[in-house]
């Protein structure tokens, strides 16, 4: 009966099944949930934050809120494209914060922006957990590791359906462009990169990847030709003139934002612990220069296991270092230190790194832990965060320290030719 139990839970289509289960629950309860009068969020909850100036929290005083807000923020955006109203401004009768994706994110959510509430946000959640299945499962491990990944990742993107985020498709997305370049399939490969910077846009750090396979020149026209596509598509329902405004819009938005916070990051951690502030500057400069480093191991860019280990601390590396990053932004970092954790030899102290995140950032702003610690603990002191800021040093040094010889173990790789690497 055991093994036919952990047979069954580490089958893909069971995960397949959970995945769009939590999706579509998470849709149904978030509109179940109802309205509620608009509650200012405590003083201090989003220090500097551009919503927290009194000119726009006036504006949603008495206003009725869902619970599924960032869903109705896409939404909308699509039917503000059409009417060629500001993108980037605020709209308190329909939702709450701005829009700060692109205008060809607006119109891609024209497909469900018709459909009554219930049906377009099931297929949105359920487009965000499908694309980190199928990521995932393009990874080159074995297909009992990739389901071991998979609920690992369940919990931290289940966080992030419940607020109807766009996180799991940046997830995915990252990942799957690995997984087409792997295949030797630029075009795939630059789709998936190109799309997610119209999404959010430090999706562009997957660009990276390409230094690590041949054909770079093609690599390069297919990212520009998806660029320009992708740039025009809103001229289907909006003139030049108008959607030249809308990116300038887009800009200032950007850089007013860019401008405000710290989140949950390696600015808000040093904030929050040790009362250093106003370094978010130095810590994203410092940070870069981190991340550059790793790519000094030109020794090792036909390393399979360095392919990995670099995909997991861009995906971790793009959450603590974000001045925005919040709770439903961590199934993109989890993912990061699943993937590292399976890429490396299973140790104690791994293990311990892993276990950590999985108790400290996937279920720390779940009722697992009560109220009061969650409230008085885990929000003010960044705690999310840390796991995830401890895995990503660790990368950092075993990149660093890494032997050309070294790789996944047999037990985790998968030799198939789907899995092969086509190297530069």
């Amino acid at each position: 009966m055991r093994e036919k139990f952990t047979k069954l839970i580490l089958e893909p289509r069971t995960l397949l099944f959970v995945y769009v289960l939590a999706a579509v629950g998470a849709a149904v309860q978030m509109i179940l949930l109802g309205t509620h009068p608009y509650i200012a969020p405590l003083a201090g909850t989003y220090p500097n934050d551009i919503m927290n100036k009194p000119e726009f929290m006036n504006l949603f005083n008495g206003k009725q809120m869902t619970e599924y807000n960032n869903y109705l923020i896409f939404k909308y955006s699509f039917f503000h494209l059409l009417d060629g109203t500001n993108l980037y401004t605020i709209y308190p009768d329909r939702h709450w914060d701005f829009f700060k994706y692109s205008p060809t994110f607006a119109l891609l959510m024209g497909t469900m922006a018709y459909l009554p509430d219930v049906i377009g946000l099931s297929i949105w959640n359920v487009l965000n957990a499908i694309t980190v299945f199928f990521a995932i499962r393009m990874l080159p491990f074995k297909t009992k590791v990739q389901c071991l990944l998979l609920w690992f990742a369940a919990m931290e993107l289940l966080t992030s359906l419940q607020n109807t985020q766009s996180n799991g498709l940046m997830c995915g997305l990252m990942i799957a462009a690995y997984g087409s370049m792997q295949r030797g399939k630029p075009l795939w490969a630059t789709l998936w990169l190109v799309l997610s910077v119209y999404i959010k846009v430090y999706g562009a750090i997957g660009f990276c990847l390409f230094l690590f396979y041949p054909g770079k020149p093609r690599f390069i026209l297919f990212a520009a030709m998806w660029m320009l596509i992708f740039a025009v598509l809103p001229l289907m329902v909006t003139p030049a003139s108008v959607l030249i405004w809308q990116y300038q819009n887009w800009g200032e938005l950007m850089i007013a934002d860019a401008a405000a916070a710290t989140g949950m990051s390696v600015a808000g951690w040093l904030r929050t612990w040790f009362g250093i502030d106003n370094v978010k500057s130095i810590v994203s400069i410092a940070g870069l220069l981190l991340f550059l480093i790793q790519f000094i191991r030109l020794d090792l860019y036909r390393n399979e296991r360095y392919k990995l280990l670099m995909l997991a601390s861009m995906l971790i590396w793009v959450v603590i270092f974000n001045h925005k990053a919040e709770s439903p932004t961590f199934i993109i970092s989890i993912a990061g230190v699943g993937i590292w954790y399976y890429a490396s030899a299973k140790t104690t102290w791994r293990t311990t790194v892993f276990a950590l995140a999985f108790v400290f950032t996937s279920l720390a702003t779940t009722d697992i832990f009560p109220p009061f610690v969650r409230n008085h603990f885990i929000y003010p002191y960044t705690i999310k965060a840390v796991p995830c800021i401890i895995a990503w040093f660790v990368v950092l040094a075993e990149i660093v320290l890494m032997r050309r010889q070294d790789k996944v173990t047999e037990d985790r790789w998968a030799e198939t030719p789907a899995a092969r690497s086509i190297s530069g």
